[in-house]
């Protein structure tokens, strides 16, 4: 039988789940719908692994934007959840599967075309970010966002929670590349907003409204990427603190005076957990590594790189090294990028990504240094320092329900505490499933009852990814 998933979702009455799962088989090509248990067992979490995920029914494998449509139809037909699936490398539960329901993977519509003269690309939801990037490198152009897993999330999912990454500091996020997008709505009406101009302000701001809905209003079935002329090399400065205080004030005096292309940072614990799974040449003394990098042209690099020298010294810097050296630069860089694979091998993880305006930085650094010793447990500490977005990521033991109990405390302190100062409980990772219970306590309930009520406009049946991104309507 179909389960609810929400307050407008009934159960279905039409016919058994058997013989309306044989209507979808029959309505798509021979192995788009998967129904083996051990396959579908792939398609159930994400990268969170949360516990939040149900059994769905089935995984549509969609190969294209028409069966995409029959898809949505038949589980607004049926009244039957749906739920979008990237790559699977989620971090907050965005795309856990839901009992009873459809899991809709996008990972077979990977078709990537640029368009140099137009200096974009046209893209389908299952193709990767790196996929973007090398085709894009072929023309001398860069797609700019890069999550820290740009060589195997897809930009179905990047545009879902509209993804950030290391250079975004200076080049912007997702949403900032996105010209064009076709969308499959709930009743399987697919519409196609925006396109290859830079420019247009016809109507309202649709093609925003989905990016960062993390599939909730409808399916990305294909966009259209701004890409701009390729990065030059620059320089990478890399900074030695005793502290992780220490190294978030040098960000701070770094904005104010450069916009680096490149701002990071990594604690102790994330340094010697990347040495311990694949060393990058990291100092695992080190209290706070802060990674830098301007990719300003001839003698304007030169500059930057000195104006954020200084301003590591006057923070209290133990060391300050900086290379032009290609290579060089790519091992510090792929050093941060692995933080969150080598914490994996620790234990069980929870991942956050809380965000304060830039100034705040140093007390949401210290505030979650305060909540790993008030809970006792292991916070780890990896951010894209020049947006103000940390990524505390939380070790525990799960097999142990005090450690379990105590982590999940941390967790929920870790985004009162980002609320407190102003700031987000998620920069680039979305809501999702994880985080959600947080949302009205940073967006308020007028907010929160707007966002239901878009919701309700664009999906009135309420069988897009339920039980995402927005807690129960009673909440509001």
């Amino acid at each position: 039988m179909f389960l609810s998933a929400g307050p407008l979702l009934v159960q279905s009455g039409a016919m058994n789940a058997e013989a309306a799962l044989a209507q979808l088989v029959s309505n798509l090509p021979e192995g788009v719908v998967v129904t083996d248990p051990a396959s579908v067992e792939k398609y159930r979490e994400d990268f969170a692994r949360d516990g939040s995920a149900g059994t769905p029914l089935a995984v549509v494998r969609a190969e294209n934007a028409t069966q995409v449509q029959v898809a949505v139809r038949w589980a607004a037909e049926h009244r039957v959840p749906l739920v979008p699936r990237g790559a699977g490398t989620g971090l907050s539960g965005g795309s856990s599967a839901v009992d009873g329901g459809i899991t809709l993977s996008l990972d077979r519509m990977r078709a990537v075309e640029i368009d140099p003269a137009c200096q974009v690309a046209i893209v389908e939801p299952g193709a990767f970010n790196v996929d973007v990037k090398r085709a894009a490198a072929e023309h001398g152009l860069w797609y700019p966002p890069d999550p820290s897993s740009f060589e195997i999330c897809s930009i179905g999912g990047n545009l879902a929670t509209n993804a950030g990454g290391l250079c975004c500091v200076k080049y912007g996020v997702t949403t900032d590349y996105v010209l064009g997008m076709d969308v499959v709505l709930a009743d399987g009406t697919l519409v196609r907003l925006g396109g290859k101009q830079i420019k247009d302000v016809a109507g309202l701001s649709l093609l925003k409204l989905f990016v960062g809905s993390e599939g909730t209003l409808g399916v990305i079935t294909r966009a259209v990427l701004r890409l701009i002329p390729a990065q030059t090399a620059g320089a990478t400065l890399v900074s030695r603190f005793a502290s992780m205080t220490e190294a978030s004030r040098a960000v701070v005096a770094i904005r104010g005076t450069v916009r680096a292309s490149m701002l990071e940072l990594m604690d102790n614990v994330s340094i010697n957990a990347v040495e311990d799974w694949r060393s990058h040449g990291l100092d695992r003394s080190t209290g706070a590594l802060l990674l830098a990098q301007s990719d300003a042209p001839g003698e304007a690099c030169a500059v930057e790189v000195e104006a954020m020298r200084a301003a590591c010294v006057a923070a209290g810097a133990e060391e300050v090294f900086t290379t032009t050296d290609v290579d060089e630069s790519a091992m510090f860089v792929a050093g941060r990028r692995n933080a969150f694979h080598a914490l994996e091998q620790r234990g069980s993880v929870l991942f956050e990504d809380v965000g304060v305006p830039v100034p705040l930085l140093p007390d949401l650094v210290d505030g979650i240094a305060g909540i790993a010793a008030t809970t006792g447990v292991e916070i780890a500490l990896v951010a894209h320092a020049g947006d103000g977005n940390t990524h505390p990521i939380i070790v525990f033991d799960a097999a142990d329900p005090d450690a379990d109990r105590r982590a999940r405390e941390a967790f929920d302190a870790v985004m009162a505490l980002a609320i407190a100062l102003g700031g987000t409980i998620t920069g680039e990772h979305g809501v999702g499933r994880a985080k959600r219970g947080a949302l009205l306590d940073q967006v308020g309930p007028d907010v929160l009852d707007l966002s239901w009520r878009v919701k309700d406009a664009l999906d009135p049946l309420g069988i897009l990814n339920p039980g995402a991104v927005l807690p129960p309507r009673a909440d509001c």
